[in-house]
């Protein structure tokens, strides 16, 4: 374990939670290449080997870690069996950059190479593969672009990543939750996010609902699936009964232990890399205050727990009691299950911590949400396209759908450059979904039919029965996704296409 204090750098590696680049204090726009490597690992859970992939640099650390200023100058390196394409999650690169398998930028093949040049924007981000099933075997890893401001904040930062993880393969996952057999979800995961290049460009109006499908036959996958209650009504929560949950690559029987000064100044950059897993962050006996979400700044929100949907991001600021233990946990919504990491000042042990005595933790909801507010929000303007989205489906059958729609077979949402679109999703299942949008940061501006001056973002939480309104400006464009980042969500249907009328195919 190696420190990075307020004031340098203890000699020594760094750990994938003490992320800082060496060289962060030099000059602005940087030039210089970065080599990033796809392949496989062994990993240990629970005193038990598993086969993941791993997304490193040349120094086998993590993810990467920019430098103010530098650009995303990468070669991105398959040395798995696999063809594989990664996903720069929030970032905003020219649309044939961004790590989709479109019939214009198909995956990587093994032992081939690719590379990218764009201007990054600062943040807390992450990568991950945009390849079938990849995502839930760890094809994950965190990106950091550091800013000037940031350096000037004279914090300790720690990077906290969070996974779920089982020992079953995700083809028999998905498999389990279709009534498929694996063999058949492989065929369906190598073919089911590559749209046919002739797909008609078509526009979607407001009105434009389609059928709602599934609803009628909402169920559970097995006696352990958690319920919650909303309203008399049942909502669903956690699709698997995982194995184990992760932070930094560990559990709590064996917890990353960072060590931080006392009295220290800290930085918490968490991300919720988990495929289908959502959890309230607790910070127990500390008190914080998010400072940034999905990267963008929002101003200072006080609090001891925080929800954190699947794909997002929270940059919290603590300042440390003085001295001790302080455990962060990442608390799995509607249960007492947990992971994290713990804070030691030197001289403090870490306490062991198994989740007896917690109580359990509610369904993730909007509260957060409807309190953030955007530090850079879009300029006052009436939207030239509004677009009425209508989330559906059940877990028996296991589909879900946008607008009555089933990814490939799929209407594109069809921009112009320079419009203002708002587009409004309304949830009419009866489990959350966190919706993400490539290429672009949107701001949140309705809540459940609620007007807010709320956060910018890439990703929204749509709770059961709920409603979320965004709104962006088309500035970037291209080809880009917009679905569930429910890994399995996505897989059996709820994804769509964003598409400027300028690109043709």
């Amino acid at each position: 374990m190696t420190m990075v204090s307020r004031r340098g750098l203890m000699a020594g590696g760094l750990t994938l939670s003490t992320m800082t680049a060496v060289g962060a204090h030099a000059a602005t726009a940087i030039e210089s290449k970065r080599r990033l490597i796809a392949d496989t690992r062994s990993l240990e859970v629970n005193g038990r080997a598993a086969k993941v992939f791993r997304l490193s640099d040349e120094a086998g650390r993590p993810g990467l870690t920019l430098a103010p200023g530098e650009r995303f100058q990468v070669e991105l390196a398959n040395q798995t069996a696999d063809h594989t394409i990664i996903h720069w999650h929030g970032q905003l690169p020219p649309w044939t950059q961004d790590g989709f398998p479109w019939p214009q930028t198909p995956p990587i093949a093994p032992a081939a190479t690719r590379t990218y040049d764009y201007a990054p924007i600062p943040g807390t981000y992450w990568m991950h593969s945009h390849q079938g099933l990849q995502e839930q075997s760890l094809m994950t890893a965190p990106l950091i672009v550091r800013d000037a401001i940031e350096l000037r904040e004279d914090r300790q930062e720690i990077v906290l990543m969070l996974h779920d993880f089982s020992f079953r393969s995700p083809d028999a996952l998905l498999a389990s939750l279709t009534g498929q057999t694996p063999s058949q979800i492989r065929a369906l995961a190598t073919t089911s996010e590559n749209v046919s290049a002739s797909s008609p460009p078509q526009v979607s109006g407001e009105n434009a609902m389609g059928m709602m499908q599934g609803m009628q036959s909402m169920g559970t996958m097995s006696k352990k699936n958690v319920m919650g209650s909303m309203g008399g009504m049942k909502m669903d929560l956690n699709d698997i009964d995982y194995d184990a949950f992760l932070a930094n690559d560990r559990t709590l029987r064996d917890p990353e232990i960072v060590q931080v000064e006392r009295s220290g100044r800290v930085r918490l950059r968490i991300i919720n890399g988990a495929s289908s897993s959502q959890f309230w962050v607790d910070l127990g006996a500390l008190a914080g205050h998010v400072v940034a979400v999905d990267g963008h700044p929002v101003y200072p929100l006080a609090g001891r727990r925080f929800p954190l949907a699947i794909a997002q991001r929270l940059d919290i600021l603590v300042d440390l009691p003085g001295a001790g233990a302080f455990p962060i946990l990442a608390r799995l919504e509607g249960t007492r299950r947990c992971t994290g990491i713990v804070l030691t000042t030197p001289g403090a042990s870490a306490p062991r911590i198994d989740g007896t005595g917690l109580d359990r933790m509610q369904p993730i909801d909007n509260s957060m949400e409807t309190r953030l507010v955007a530090r850079a929000p879009l300029a006052p303007r009436q939207p030239d396209l509004v677009h009425r989205m209508v989330l559906a489906g059940g877990m028996k059958p296991y589909s879900w759908s946008l607008n009555g729609e089933y990814w490939p077979h799929i209407t594109p949402l069809m921009l112009q450059k320079g419009q203002r679109v708002e587009i409004e999703m309304v949830n009419n299942s009866m489990m959350a979904h966190p919706m993400h949008l490539h290429g672009h940061a949107f701001q949140v501006i309705a809540v459940n039919g609620q007007p807010i001056r709320g956060a910018k973002r890439d990703t929204v939480l749509v709770t059961p029965m709920g409603s979320v309104r965004i709104a962006f400006d088309a500035n970037n464009p291209g080809r880009w996704p917009l679905h569930c980042h429910n890994l399995y969500h996505m897989m059996t249907g709820m994804i769509t296409e964003v598409r400027y009328d300028s690109i043709k195919v």
